[in-house]
């Protein structure tokens, strides 16, 4: 993980409608970026319906929700559609941002890690969190902006 204080990596990556973010373009605003292990499987459904419907809350809050997984455009677009979700899943097939976030640990893993970054308006983490609970995390995430 990387440690709070820290400027967070900047990234160029395509999300699940094939738009391309950076992260430098969101300075000013604060960024959530939750990395998942795989597209539709429980865990990562029940933790992004938390996000889903938590959204207008980050959205007050002057805050930006990317899910990420190493799953390519496709996959997180089903992923998506099917569970409504209003916010980008960006897909890290080259592992680059995991790579840099430490959400794996070489370029061979083929699952994310279920960690959290919150990266502060200034471009810097704000926060890192290793242990996830599925079930809460985006509202106790929420709680804490």
């Amino acid at each position: 993980m990387l440690d709070t204080g820290t400027q967070a990596p900047d990234f160029s990556v395509k999300d699940h409608n094939g738009n391309t973010v950076n992260l430098k373009d969101l300075r000013g605003q604060k960024v959530i970026l939750w990395f998942y292990p795989k597209a539709d499987t429980p865990g990562c459904t029940m933790e992004g319906q938390g996000f889903r419907d938590d959204y207008s809350q980050f959205e007050g809050k002057n805050t930006v929700v990317f899910g990420v997984s190493l799953d390519n455009e496709a996959d997180n677009k089903a992923f998506a559609e099917k569970y409504s979700f209003p916010f980008s899943l960006l897909c890290d097939v080259d592992r680059k941002i995991a790579l840099a976030y430490g959400a794996v640990t070489g370029s061979e893993d083929q699952y994310a890690s279920r960690i959290t970054y919150v990266i502060g308006e200034d471009g810097n983490i704000q926060e890192a969190i290793e242990k996830v609970d599925t079930k809460t995390h985006s509202k106790d995430l929420c709680s804490r902006l």
